[in-house]
């Protein structure tokens, strides 16, 4: 019971922060669109806080569960790169309540230690994942910087869609960024 409790809660965070913002998503009110009581929150996390970054993780792991399905379907390193990018741009990566989750979060980010980490952690496995498809391609230090410059291109654009609304078509993103790293590569 208690995983499927725990993503019940998650589902009535994320869908909290969007109907009322981060700061009026209060313990109370996820509790109440969760149909639970404060206090069953609290038994599962210890705080708001803790909620979010169980949130923010929950949010991670569906972008990681993706890219790494993904992934096991490529063959070639460039094909693994198609696939984290294809991944970072995926549907459940542009819907309405993940915008506002993640906008929220990486908000207030700055604020809670716990979240910068999850943020940390989250940046550098995508660079890492990046670099380790790019090294046989380009070599070590040109790897670094086009990662940089992917995992930025990714941010940027999601960032864009996040404040401005979904894209008509998501393989825009996908191809603008799949493009930059061919370029990069060719380079």
């Amino acid at each position: 019971m208690k995983p499927i409790r725990r993503q019940q809660l998650i589902d009535a965070a994320i869908s909290s922060i969007h109907e009322h913002g981060f700061a009026s998503a209060t313990v109370a009110r996820i509790a109440r669109k969760a149909g639970v009581s404060t206090g069953i929150v609290h038994h599962y996390f210890a705080d708001k806080t803790d909620l979010l970054a169980a949130t923010m993780r929950a949010m991670l792991d569906v972008l990681r569960r993706e890219a790494v399905e993904r992934i096991g379907n490529a063959h070639t390193p460039i094909e693994r790169i198609y696939a984290i990018i294809h991944a970072s741009f995926g549907d459940a990566q542009f819907a309405e309540e993940v915008f506002s989750a993640w906008l929220a979060l990486y908000g207030n980010a700055r604020e809670s230690e716990k979240l910068q980490r999850i943020l940390r952690i989250y940046h550098r496995r995508l660079h890492s994942n990046l670099v380790y498809n790019l090294v046989p391609l380009i070599g070590r230090p040109r790897a670094e910087d086009v990662a940089l410059g992917i995992g930025a291109l990714i941010d940027g654009l999601w960032l864009r869609y996040a404040l401005t609304g979904r894209p008509d078509d998501a393989e825009v993103p996908r191809a603008m960024t799949r493009a930059y790293a061919d370029a990069m590569i060719a380079a």
